[in-house]
């Protein structure tokens, strides 16, 4: 951050290549040749060697209300030099929202990459950071341009994070440009301290900085690094983040990492650049240490001249859409010329030895743990809606359900069925041969259900086993997250539930009173195909009403109660509709 020490290195620079660019910025640490220097200064030299290759600098003084014209004027410089390829950013970040500037670009030629990375203070506490270059001098509130292109000039981008997503999701639920004031309502620091123990002292980015919040924006993977907590308990994050948006906190995963390099780095290696710029943020030198660092970039100088430098967020230009990355590397190979042989790139396998091992172990162990509570959390959620004899849906989860479904207005119809003279099985062949015949009517209703194609999902016919491994799975996919419904189980169109002993109700969602009336006459007449062993042959009853608009439930509830005692009324083994209000 010493404008006299910079200023005397571009001095030197300016007389020794008088006709050269030069651009550059404050870092928290240099990469040359694949390993983080010990030098404070660093000073890299490209020569483009082809002649249509073209090059050309801007510099533009940025803040928070200037970011999208910055841009406007970027893309006028696009129009106005038709051969640019690619477009190298380095700029001061640290108090300008970044998001509108990020978002200005989508209407850019797809084909034009766009990279580069934040300039960080050395120190990482203090928000002052600078940029300069040979048309613009220095400035602490800057960003610098580099249009890079021409007919032999070819560029190959991509990203590393390898941090993994740690326990239950979160919703951003106050947030205005990077400050993060709620997440499910809580304070933001409420979440660092509650479960990793941060307090909130001036050790605090330090401690979080290993943490970033894990989300989705443009259909990708973003990470958002905190670099501030407020005595309100609002965090400020290194990039913008919006409301409404789900998170969850993120740890380093070192095989992951070096797996993601390896991957990525067989994809550079077929580009076979001549150089490679990496920016790599800060988050990932403190997570790894001066020691091991390097580990992750030196690779990369097996296939090309690698350098780069450690910044507070990176930029790279995915599909259409620029975003501004944090806790991850930024991978851009260029080449002049078609390129010699294709690098097979390989990593040695003691990369993923020693520290790494231990690390991947212990994440391991949370990722069976958290496994295991989700088992255990969907044997409870199965437990809580179902009828453990028929394994459907008890009373109080079937009721929930057509509640709901008439307080959203959806039409259906309601089917209650009976089976007629259940006491008289009980009484001359026992309860057990009665559990028998319950939970052979709850097969015949899921499977009618199935043949008509009024189940909607598969999960209305689900069983105990397949039911437990959708809500684990399910658990899982949403981060552990044990205060949030199972969706596979809400979803289900048509459910099936116990109304008590020998009744069952079921919700026909979105089907015809004619749809509802052949449902009830299948399951009458495949359940009266039934011999069992002790009771023989039996027999349901139905009756059938269609929901209405404005009505309660529990209006519906009579009325389908009624349709079924006039079809026990009228001789059992059949089914009645309940159209009319004074039907029953």
């Amino acid at each position: 951050m010493d404008k006299g020490q910079i200023d005397l290195v571009c001095d030197v620079i300016s007389q020794n290549f008088p006709d050269s660019i030069y651009m550059g910025c404050s870092t928290g640490g240099n990469i040359v040749d694949g390993r983080m220097s010990n030098a404070e200064i660093s000073v890299i030299c490209t020569i483009f060697e082809y002649p249509t290759t073209q090059l050309k600098l801007l510099q533009y003084t940025i803040s928070a209300d200037n970011v999208v014209d910055v841009v406007e004027s970027i893309k006028e410089e696009i129009k106005a030099n038709p051969w640019a390829k690619a477009v190298e950013l380095q700029l001061t970040t640290l108090g300008v929202s970044m998001t509108p500037f990020c978002d200005a670009f989508k209407d850019v030629d797809p084909s034009i990459a766009i990279f580069g990375g934040g300039a960080i203070n050395p120190s990482l506490t203090s928000t002052e950071t600078c940029v300069f270059s040979n048309v613009g001098g220095y400035s602490g509130k800057g960003m610098l341009v580099l249009l890079m292109g021409g007919d032999d000039f070819f560029v190959h981008t991509s990203h590393v994070i390898g941090w993994k997503p740690l326990g239950r999701e979160f919703v951003v639920t106050k947030a205005v440009g990077p400050v993060l004031y709620e997440l499910d309502g809580m304070p933001a620091y409420e979440i660092y301290h509650r479960y990793l123990n941060i307090p909130n002292d001036e050790h605090f980015i330090y401690n979080t900085l290993e943490f970033p919040l894990f989300y989705k924006r443009n259909g990708i993977d973003i990470m958002r690094s905190p670099v501030a907590c407020n005595e309100d308990g609002s965090v400020v994050m290194s990039s913008d983040i919006e409301e409404g948006v789900k998170v969850r906190l993120a740890y380093g995963d070192p095989w992951t990492i070096l797996a993601s390099v390896r991957k990525d780095g067989r994809d550079v290696g077929v580009f076979s650049p001549e150089i490679i710029k990496v920016f790599s943020c800060v988050v990932r030198r403190i997570f790894w240490g001066k020691e091991e660092i390097s580990g992750e970039t030196l690779p990369l100088q097996s296939i090309a001249s690698t350098s780069g430098f450690y910044s507070s967020s990176e930029f790279l230009r995915t599909g259409c859409c620029v975003n501004q990355h944090n806790a991850t590397l930024v991978i851009a190979g260029m080449r002049e010329g078609s390129g010699g042989d294709r690098y097979d790139f390989e990593m040695p396998q003691e990369a993923f030895s020693g520290k790494v091992s231990m690390i991947n172990r212990l994440a391991t162990f949370i990722d069976v743990t958290a496994q295991e509570q989700a088992e255990t959390y969907a044997k409870l959620q199965l437990t809580s809606i179902t009828d453990s004899l028929s394994e459907v849906f008890n009373r109080g989860e079937i009721q929930r359900r057509i509640t709901r479904c008439v307080e959203l207005g959806r039409p259906g119809c309601l089917v209650m069925l009976d089976i007629d003279n259940f006491k008289q099985i009980n009484d001359i062949w026992g309860h057990k041969e009665g559990d028998v015949v319950i939970q052979e009517i709850s097969h015949v209703l899921r499977r009618v259900a199935d043949e008509t194609g009024v189940s909607g999902v598969e999960a209305a016919n689900f069983d105990m086993v397949d039911f437990r491994a959708m809500c684990a799975k399910e658990f899982e996919l949403h981060g552990g997250n044990a205060l949030r419904p199972v969706p596979v189980i809400m979803d289900v169109k048509s459910p099936i539930g116990r109304w008590g002993g020998e009744e069952f109700m079921v919700l026909l969602q979105d089907s015809s009173l004619k749809t509802a009336i052949d449902f009830a006459d299948r399951v009458r007449v495949a359940f009266n195909d039934i011999t069992f062993e002790k009771a023989g042959r039996r027999s349901v009853s139905a009756g059938v009403t269609e929901l209405r608009r404005g009505e309660s439930a529990d209006t519906a509830l009579v009325r389908v109660d009624k349709a079924l005692y006039r079809a026990k009324k009228n001789g059992k083994n059949c089914v009645v509709v309940s159209e009319g209000e004074n039907d029953g």
